[in-house]
């Protein structure tokens, strides 16, 4: 591998205001990796000997974006540049961060700090040529990810390099070092002390790579997934017999993968890792004595909810992708009525149709194989069913009729008011044509009065509605 890295002119630029003050600057990190690698790489890290006080003398404008760890984020010509001062660490009581931090003047003392090898490359911004201290261009062939130093240490040092590392390992599709996994064995449990937002943002981060089943795998095997998934972990007792898979965590597996193949977004990488989360909760025999999975994506849709609140995500990320597990398992065929492909809408939300698909065609690809011909027609049919479907009216908002006019005719403003917009709604579904002010006025009426006799006839007193 060559050892010179390409400076491009505005970071040579800016690397030349630190030398002409006596200092060096370098890049760090994943640009120099995957550079060497091959593979393209925006995102920058810079290092330097000058401290924070100096690097905001040397520029005009400048962030204190982490101050008191060394970081200043410096704008230079239309850019915005991180630069953190070399530094040591002391000791981690908590297993994440540094008790207290002391700046150093050399380049060897700073790369040390770091994780891992194939993480702690620097090459000098002036010259391009590139440093590696501790034989990250060998383990870059072995294609191996192997902690510096001591791995129980690095491991204590920031329980979060656990994930880390296993997300390296799917990201470049490498192994991990057989003493660097032995410890993140030993240490597994020391992942619960991090918090549940940065345990999201790695395996998020860990389902976004190119082969997330690589990561996954190394959590399980090191006892990391049993600890931040349990309920994922459990899914490897479960017998299920599909392509390439005996087990239904082997299925999940490949069907994250598949997600990765598809380049899905990651909502639909995020279901298809718990789309089957729910099936060990329902799993039974049938009289022949093979297993089934009643209602498993209704459970599998409360248990997704469970799980990414207790990660911490975003409501909405949370309601999308439980959406999508609940609905993962649906069987479109051609003797629905065009009212049922509209409940089917209602009930997704028209905007994660185009994910149900995705997942759909994950979860498929990975059961049986490559999706056949007779599955793609019928996919192209209901995807044609549900374009036609959304041309028409699917929501009390679209009726004829809303509920001033309802109370126009005398239906009280209280629960019953929403009971008969409910109802002609589904006359609506499946009759677009009855969609008429003067029609739906005269079914409100009869629906009305029909919930009047039957609350008469069951002795119920409504209240009247508060002014």
């Amino acid at each position: 591998m060559q050892k010179t890295f390409p400076i491009p002119e505005k970071i040579a630029s800016f690397a030349s205001i630190f030398k002409k003050a006596g200092h060096s600057l370098y890049a760090v990190g994943g640009a120099v990796r995957d550079w060497l690698l091959g593979l393209a790489n925006s995102d920058w890290d810079f290092c330097t000997d000058a401290t924070p006080e100096e690097m905001t003398s040397l520029f005009r404008r400048t962030i204190p974006t982490g101050i008191k760890h060394g970081t200043v984020t410096i704008l230079y010509k239309n850019e915005k540049y991180e630069v953190t001062t070399f530094r040591t660490e002391a000791s981690y009581s908590d297993c994440r961060h540094p008790d207290s931090i002391r700046f150093a003047r050399t380049l060897e003392e700073d790369l040390s700090r770091r994780d891992f090898t194939v993480n702690a490359f620097a090459a000098d911004c002036s010259t391009g040529e590139i440093t590696d201290l501790f034989g990250g261009i060998e383990d870059l062939k072995n294609r191996t990810i192997r902690s510096i130093g001591n791995p129980a240490e690095r491991f204590s040092e920031d329980a979060l390099r656990l994930m880390r590392m296993a997300r390296f390992c799917s990201k470049l599709s490498f192994s991990c070092d057989a003493a660097t996994k032995e410890a993140a064995s030993l240490l597994h449990g020391t992942i619960a002390k991090i918090s549940r937002e940065r345990v999201q943002d790695e395996l998020f981060k860990t389902l976004e790579t190119r082969r997330p089943s690589i990561g996954l795998r190394l959590m399980e095997e090191t006892g990391i997934l049993r600890e931040i998934l349990p309920e994922l972990s459990a899914c490897r007792e479960i017998e299920q017999i599909k392509v390439g898979s005996k087990n239904l965590l082997d299925h999940i597996y490949a069907s994250v993968d598949e997600s990765a193949r598809m380049d899905s977004p990651l909502v639909v990488r995020v279901a298809a890792l718990l789309h089957d989360i729910g099936k060990p909760e329902v799993v039974e025999r049938n009289p022949f004595g093979r297993l089934a999975f009643p209602n498993h994506a209704e459970s599998g849709a409360e248990a997704s909810k469970r799980i990414l609140r207790r990660l911490k995500c975003s409501n909405e990320m949370t309601s999308r992708v439980s959406t999508l597990v609940r609905h993962h398992d649906t069987r479109y065929r051609s003797s629905w009525r065009d009212g049922d492909v509209k409940r089917f809408i209602r009930s997704l939300g028209a905007e994660n149709i185009d994910d149900f698909f995705r997942l759909k065609w994950c979860d498929e690809a990975s059961s049986v194989g490559e999706v056949d011909d007779k599955s793609r027609k019928r996919d192209e049919e209901f995807k044609e069913r549900i374009k036609k479907a959304l041309t028409e009216p699917l929501n009390v908002k679209d009726l004829a009729v809303n509920g001033v006019d309802l109370m126009n005719i005398g239906i009280p403003r209280d629960s019953r008011l929403g009971e008969t917009l409910n109802s002609l709604l589904e006359i609506v579904l499946d009759y677009p044509v009855l969609n008429d002010k003067r029609v739906l006025l005269d079914a409100a009426e009869t629906i009305f009065q029909t919930l009047k006799t039957t609350e008469q006839a069951q002795g119920f007193e409504r209240k009247p509605a508060d002014p």
